[in-house]
């Protein structure tokens, strides 16, 4: 006898949870404490710029082994990087600009770093989740009803990562940002002076990049409440109109988010390095984020099953997100490998610059390679069957590892070109993360608990009960 399907359920935030995120959120608190204690005081917490000069980057001046080898005639000189005897591959081109805008203290840029890898990790996963809802309902995807709540809560994170973005623009741009410094546009001065810079500055200036991030946001945060509005009052009153109405909002939200996303990596992570340009960047980033906000997606769904709700989500459901994960790792790959292939064959000082800093460096190239095993070899060896994508243990494991891989990703398109060749992982790092875990898992827990964890109305709730591959 085939036992009655309750798709009434309410999900309570137990105390006991809330205990673990708070006990995470402490432990966090006092690593960053730490770190920051023992950044400070240490003999190495005031290197400045003019030191980074003489640093395993200028090995770039030098013929380059291996995957960049073909790139070491055009590393000698970098043409149209700050005059013709730009000689090192800097942040302007220009030695002396450099010096003055790198005497920040080292612990002081690598907090802001980690804050703004953070923003931008967790932002992708909020964005991601009201992404994934807009997507299923533009597509009228019927598998995906019973877990649609999972990914809307995700979202609820957004009005909180604009306001985070928002304050570490205004506190750190200068320490993240080398553009957002005034004397590279000052003609006059030729030893601050950036010709490259100051040609893009009606793009890279802070009140347009101040306009563009309040506007993304506000999108994103209007679309997330219309959506999440619509949806509660389907449960309450039913019928097949609000069903017409969350679709039309997702096809809208979807044309906006394909070309804000886009942008919104450009300015918060390509800028970074303002010489350097990369026309799939853009891609890049969102596959980041949408691997890293399936991964988040399957390990919610798992929790929640082992808690004891969502009981009409079964092993096809997960499957379905396990090769989701899998395929769109393989994606990320593509775009990964396509983005280097094109570079280190057009071999154009430019473009090259971002692989080399990366490359050359003793403590970024393994990171370099790392994130590549993590992000690409493991899922894609560990989701390889088909059981594998359908039993917990294994589909726990590779999203674990998936989001720590792909927040490493983050960490490599940030830090080398922020911190230089003092780049480092310890304290701070593992602090922030756990700051940044543990409330985003907060919001995430409360949101869900405060809406029906099944759409009840769901016009297309029946074939995901009955689904099955």
């Amino acid at each position: 006898m085939e036992h009655p399907i309750h798709v009434e359920e309410r999900y309570r935030f137990t105390a006991g949870l809330k205990k673990v995120l708070g006990i995470l959120l402490v432990v966090g608190v006092v690593l960053l404490a730490v770190g920051l204690f023992f950044g400070i005081s240490g003999s190495g917490a005031h290197h400045h710029a003019e030191d980074s000069l003489e640093s395993p980057i200028e090995a770039a001046e030098s013929p380059v082994d291996g995957a960049v080898g073909a790139q070491s005639g055009a590393l000698e000189t970098l043409p149209g990087q700050g005059g013709e005897d730009s000689a090192h591959p800097r942040a302007s081109g220009n030695p002396t600009a450099d010096a003055a805008h790198d005497d920040a203290p080292v612990w002081r840029k690598q907090l802001f770093s980690n804050i703004w890898i953070n923003n931008v990790f967790f932002t992708g996963l909020a964005i991601i989740g009201l992404f994934f809802v807009a997507i299923q309902y533009a597509a009228q995807a019927g598998w995906s009803a019973s877990i649609i709540r999972v990914p809307l809560a995700m979202a609820s994170w957004l009005p909180i990562a604009g306001v985070l973005m928002l304050v570490t623009w205004l506190i750190a741009s200068h320490d993240l940002f080398h553009w957002t410094h005034e004397s590279l546009y000052d003609v006059n001065n030729p030893d601050t002076y950036d010709p490259i810079i100051d040609g893009k500055k009606g793009y890279l200036n802070p009140v347009f990049y101040l306009a563009r991030m309040v506007i993304f946001f506000a999108i994103w945060i209007l679309f997330f409440f219309l959506i999440r509005r619509t949806s509660m009052e389907e449960d309450l009153h039913g019928g097949t109109s609000y069903w017409y109405k969350l679709r039309k909002h997702s096809a809208i939200f979807l044309v906006l988010f394909a070309v804000s996303s886009s942008m919104a990596a450009w300015d918060w992570v390509m800028s970074i390095d303002p010489h350097w340009f990369s026309t799939l960047f853009g891609w890049y980033v969102f596959a980041s984020w949408w691997v890293s906000g399936l991964a988040a997606i399957t390990l919610i769904v798992i929790f929640l099953r082992e808690a004891g709700y969502m009981k009409i989500v079964n092993s096809n459901h997960l499957h379905d997100l396990g090769k989701f994960i899998f395929a769109f790792s393989i994606f990320w790959t593509y775009l990964w490998f396509s983005q280097f292939l094109l570079i280190y064959y057009a071999n154009i000082p430019e473009e090259s610059i971002y692989y080399i800093e990366r490359l050359t460096s003793d403590y970024y190239s393994p990171v370099f390679f790392i994130n590549l095993i993590l992000n690409f070899f493991f899922p894609f060896l560990v989701l390889m069957t088909r059981d594998a994508k359908r039993h917990t243990i294994f589909l726990k494991i590779v999203c674990a590892v998936v989001l720590f891989g792909h927040w490493l990703d983050f960490y490599l398109m940030v830090t080398p070109g922020v911190m230089k060749d003092f780049g480092g992982f310890g304290l701070i790092e593992v602090g922030l993360i756990l700051i940044y875990a543990s409330a985003f898992g907060f919001v995430v827990m409360t949101s869900l608990s405060k809406m029906g964890l099944i759409p009840k109305h769901h016009p297309m709730l029946q074939e995901s009960i009955h689904h099955h591959i």
